[in-house]
């Protein structure tokens, strides 16, 4: 809980650091609903169902004399499928990629000697992540130097050791 300066008759008002956006009812419905299809659709089942699908068209086009009416009909349906589909992917990736960044700034805010600017790397320009890879580009770098490719935490430990290593060498040479 953090405390915030903000005092309501005389005392002080908590925030949770974590507090959910309130979601209306049609929202929250929605939210279960596409979680819900996104789970199923990703099952043996779904597949069975859309191969059933293509198969009853298949055997029904005799019937219909392969006609342009019968081959709309596929055409349509699977349109509005793949319409719907490309959603329900997005918000599958965006949900996982979200819960992965979490993971992943978790990590690196625990990991002592670990760079804090990792920490939400997400969020930053295209300019911004083209510098961090320059960095880390240059710990590479340093860490092929010195041959040691495991030592080192964050570009400022690394350099500072190579130079360290450097001035050991230059003394025992000289």
């Amino acid at each position: 809980m953090e405390l915030s300066k903000t005092r309501t008759n005389g005392r002080p008002r908590l925030f949770r650091l974590t507090r959910r956006p309130r979601r209306s009812a049609i929202g929250r419905g929605l939210e279960r609903f596409s979680r819900a299809i996104t789970d199923w659709v990703g099952t043996s089942w779904a597949f069975a169902v859309a191969l059933g699908v293509v198969i009853v068209w298949a055997l029904t086009g005799p019937l219909f004399g392969f006609s342009d009416t019968w081959q709309l009909v596929i055409n349509t349906g699977t349109t509005i499928v793949t319409f719907l589909m490309v959603f329900l992917i997005q918000r599958a990736q965006n949900k996982d990629a979200r819960a992965i960044h979490l993971k992943l700034n978790e990590i690196v805010a625990a990991l002592q000697g670990a760079s804090n600017r990792l920490i939400n790397v997400e969020d930053l320009t295209e300019d911004e992540v083209r510098l961090l890879h320059r960095h880390y580009a240059r710990l590479v770098a340093l860490a092929r130097e010195s041959g040691e490719f495991t030592k080192s935490h964050s570009v400022e430990e690394a350099a500072m050791r190579h130079a360290l290593k450097q001035r050991r060498e230059d003394k025992r040479v000289s």
